[in-house]
């Protein structure tokens, strides 16, 4: 199976980096004696000098980025418990970790904190290797030219990460001209950046992507290597960042050039079928690639479905039965999820159905209808039963267009579920009110709530104080 780089990946995958990873167990960094730390230091990054290896071959610039492939990031599973889709289990030690995340708390909040260090993390291995591309030998030129595709690739997808979190939604009024994170595009690491603007910041994204087109030549990688980007992955990327500024035409398109190559949807007709898979592991059909497993061990056992939610899911849906388990009356009747788990077998960042829900909304919102429907039926074939899916498909034939944007939306939200999508659905379309009733307290998230927006994290600002400007 498919474990993470700290656990089981893939026997050849292990059998070709995790030596090299121990090798070059302090870090590679290209400019001078440097190695990642994340306990102490006064930098932007969180980095201080403690030794020096210094990478040339494609070898050791791959698993550079290989490390980077292997950081947890978990941000997008904590920001399901800030939706009304999840209840934060009554136990003591959930509590003490996610409870002021569940109750939109940001001032002084206790418990988990959301990351910041891991992605700039990240960003300084991608610029490590975009900035000594011609440097490195050892291997061919495409080998080359994929490996810093994909630094490029990482680089944007990091900044988007960030910008969805720590910026406002670029859909918002005014919101594209506001500060939100720094864009970091080079090694220097003395510089104490100030923010960007989400514009800059999304501008930045879209050039990484297009270089990013320009070098990747790999079209998908083969299981248990398919946590790295490909050129599918690059079209899939662009869509949900079109999708994300609310650019239609430009998201259908980039969503579309991925269906026309992959395609396939895992038949929930089938589930009993040794063939079926869940979508969202890194085994299935569906898989585009298998990067990201977005909820920690504890966040996932601290995460339980609300009767609301589950409320979503009709009868016919056979979803259901695969996402859910019993009610749990000592967690006031919320529900245990069976969908994912922390495990790397769930790992997912892009995959087909997305594409569809991508175009199906792009469509729908450029009011060509019958397209819409077309591609939203597609997906829901293929999730309810004969009988569930003819009701559908004469209710969705039957709406107009405010109301089948409605549809394809809840569709997101029950096909994604749990796969760390929800939260920058609901940022980036409504920003909906959202209530929840916990020890017997009615908490209220309000209607385009500045909450929806997370604040940068206090030891990040005690490291560069530049970050309040």
């Amino acid at each position: 199976s498919y474990i993470s780089v700290k656990s089981k990946i893939s026997d050849s995958f292990i059998m070709q980096y995790m030596d090299k990873i121990k090798k070059l167990y302090t870090i590679f960094i290209i400019s001078g004696c440097l190695v990642l730390s994340l306990t102490s230091c006064d930098s932007f990054l969180d980095i201080q000098p403690v030794g020096k290896v210094i990478p040339n071959t494609l070898e050791e610039y791959r698993a550079l980025i290989t490390t980077a492939y292997g950081v947890d990031l978990t941000d997008r599973g904590m920001c399901d418990m800030r939706t009304e889709d999840i209840s934060v289990s009554k136990d003591e030690f959930d509590q003490n970790n996610f409870k002021d995340i569940e109750r939109w708390v940001t001032s002084n909040p206790s418990g988990t904190e959301f990351g910041w260090s891991y992605y700039y993390q990240n960003i300084y291995y991608a610029n490590a290797i975009i900035n000594k591309k011609n440097e490195i030998t050892e291997g061919s030129e495409a080998e080359i030219n994929q490996l810093v595709g994909e630094a490029y690739f990482m680089r944007g997808y990091m900044h988007f990460l960030l910008v969805n979190l720590y910026g406002q939604p670029y859909t918002k009024e005014g919101a594209p001209t506001s500060k939100a994170i720094p864009l970091k595009l080079s090694l220097d690491l003395e510089e104490m950046p100030t923010r960007n603007t989400v514009e800059e910041i999304y501008a930045s994204i879209l050039s990484d992507i297009e270089n990013a087109r320009q070098l990747i030549n790999h079209k998908e990688w083969e299981t248990g290597y398919n946590y790295r980007f490909s050129k599918l992955a690059v079209d899939a990327f662009e869509s949900r960042v079109r999708l994300y500024k609310g650019e239609w035409q430009t998201a259908y398109n980039a969503a579309e050039r991925v269906l026309e190559q992959k395609s396939t949807l895992e038949d929930y007709n089938n589930n009993n079928s040794t063939d079926f898979q869940m979508p969202n592991t890194y085994t299935s059909v569906e898989s585009i690639t298998a990067y990201e497993n977005v909820y920690s061990r504890n966040g996932i056992n601290a995460s339980l479905a609300t009767p609301t939610f589950v409320k979503m899911f009709k009868e016919g849906d056979l979803r259901t039965e695969r996402y859910f388990g019993d009610a749990d009356e000592k967690n006031d009747g919320n529900y245990k999820i069976i969908k994912t788990y922390e495990t790397s077998q769930y790992k997912c960042t892009f995959r087909t159905a997305e594409l569809y829900l991508n175009a199906a909304e792009a469509l729908a919102q450029l009011d060509q209808l019958p397209e819409a429907r077309d591609y939203l039926l597609k997906l829901m074939e293929k999730r309810y039963t004969s009988a569930g899916y003819t009701q559908k498909k004469n209710e969705v034939n039957a709406m107009n267009q405010a109301e089948l944007i409605t549809e394809i939306l809840n569709e997101r939200a029950r096909e994604l579920a749990f796969e760390g999508h929800r939260w920058f659905d609901l940022r980036r379309t409504t920003r909906p009110e959202q209530r929840k009733i916990i020890d017997g307290q009615t908490l209220i998230l309000s209607q385009d709530d500045e909450r929806y927006t997370l604040r940068i994290p206090q030891s990040a600002i005690a490291a560069n104080p530049d970050l309040m400007n």
